[in-house]
This record gives C-alpha cells, sequence and structure tokens, in this order.
C-alpha cells in the first residue's frame, strides 16, 4: 500500500542556465492538503506542471502513487483533476452544459441526479445552475470546475492559485468544498502566494524560494498552522 500518492524527490528542473527547481522534495499523503507556498518565480507552477507531465525534470522524481510521471504520463493524468487559476470553462454554456460537455470528453456517464448532487456539494445556488457562464464570478466558475472533479472521482486534485481575484467570502467557501474534499480521501496539492489561505486549510505548507525548499510546516493535531510564523519565514524568505 502506498501512503503517499503525490511525492518528490530531489525535483531539479533546468531551463537553459537557470535552475528553476533545485533538489525540492516532499510528500503528500492520501487525503491530505499541501500548499506550495511562495512568491512570484519561486518555482511553485514548475513544480505542478512537472506534476502533470507538462515539464520533465532534468533530474530528480515527481511521482504519483510511486510512478514517475515520466514513465506513465498518461496513467498519471488518469488519477488527476487539476484546476489552473482560470478555469478553462466554456461561457457560452451553463454549468450544467460545462459538466456535461467535459464528462462526455473524458467518457464519464453520470445522471443528472449525480450531476445536480455534485453542484450541491459545492454550493452553487439552484437558480444560477442553467446560466451560461459569462453571467458567472470566478467564484462560481471554481466552483463549478470543483464540481467536475467530484464527478470525475479524481484521489488527486491540483491547483494552482485557486483564490486568487476571489472576494473574502467566495475564499471562505471554496477552502470549506476543500476542507469536504479532505475529508472525504481526496488528496490535494495547491501552490499559492496566500499565506492565510494555505495556513487555513493545509495540513502541511513547503515554502519555496528560488526553487529551493528552505522551510516545512506542519500542523499539530486539531490546531492550523501559525499565520504569524509562516508569514514570518516567507517575509525573511523574500527579504534575503
Amino acid at each position: 500500500m502506498i501512503s503517499s500518492p503525490i511525492s518528490a524527490k530531489n525535483l531539479c528542473v533546468l531551463r537553459g542556465d537557470n535552475q528553476v527547481l533545485d533538489n525540492v522534495s516532499f510528500t503528500i499523503d492520501a487525503g491530505d492538503i499541501f500548499a506550495l507556498l511562495g512568491g512570484n518565480g519561486a518555482g511553485k507552477s514548475t513544480t505542478l506542471l512537472t506534476f502533470l507531465g507538462l515539464i520533465s525534470p532534468s533530474s530528480g522524481q515527481a511521482l504519483i502513487n510511486g510512478v514517475e510521471v515520466g514513465a506513465d504520463i498518461q496513467g498519471a493524468r488518469a488519477q488527476i483533476s487539476y484546476l489552473p487559476e482560470s478555469a478553462n470553462l466554456y461561457p457560452h454554456l451553463s454549468a450544467y452544459e460545462n459538466l456535461e460537455y467535459f464528462l462526455s470528453l473524458a467518457h464519464i456517464s453520470r445522471s443528472p441526479e449525480e450531476i445536480s448532487l455534485s453542484l450541491d456539494e459545492v454550493k452553487l445556488a439552484p437558480e444560477a445552475r442553467k446560466k451560461p457562464l459569462s453571467s458567472y464570478s470566478k467564484g462560481m466558475r471554481q466552483k463549478v470546475s470543483i464540481s467536475l472533479a467530484i464527478l470525475r472521482r479524481s484521489p488527486l486534485l491540483l491547483l494552482d492559485e485557486p483564490t486568487s481575484g476571489l472576494d473574502p467570502l467566495a475564499i471562505d467557501e471554496f477552502n470549506i468544498i476543500l476542507k469536504t474534499l479532505s475529508n472525504l480521501g481526496t488528496t490535494i496539492f495547491m501552490v499559492t502566494h496566500d499565506v492565510y489561505g494555505a495556513c487555513e486549510v493545509a495540513k502541511r505548507v513547503g515554502l519555496l524560494r528560488q526553487g529551493k525548499m528552505t522551510s516545512m510546516f506542519q500542523a499539530r493535531e486539531d490546531q492550523k498552522i501559525s499565520v504569524d510564523e509562516v508569514h514570518q519565514a516567507f517575509r525573511q524568505s523574500q527579504a534575503s
């Protein structure tokens, strides 16, 4: 049995002469939320794209359930739902139509009742579900994307700056959804520059600076990671 569905082992990525990732290592246990925190250019998105098989490491390994992503890219992607900073949904289609379309592309059959239930789980208002997404806020579009992940029943969820551009209420709602998915067994890997959001939901937070993992924070039992502690470390990393 593999206890860590997602793990990086001495992950290095070179782009020309630029060392984008430098011996980055971490593990994410089943059902945990791990946040990779860092400023612009720290290497967060590069790490995420490596797990999606869109960037090849120069050395080290990105592992999904113990299998190197590069050795079985399609197998790795089959286990993952990916939510980019701006969800790629069709604005002229409704929530139902978007979900039905993307499920059909993945050859996944779900009943109308299952689709409605998934939208209930992300708390998308019933009166909005048949309206075109062009009328949605970013937070509402994020809910549709999370609904798609629920319907795909993906065991792993990868998020790139998921709360960027959301208002405080939408962030709170989004964080509740992530915690619910985690409690149901979904393993979540998010990259963000939001210290407060990372500490709110994550069991572990890794701090990345110029491609190197400089700190790792662990939530104590029944407690959240200290925002003050992480914020101080984050500020020091940016100043040094």
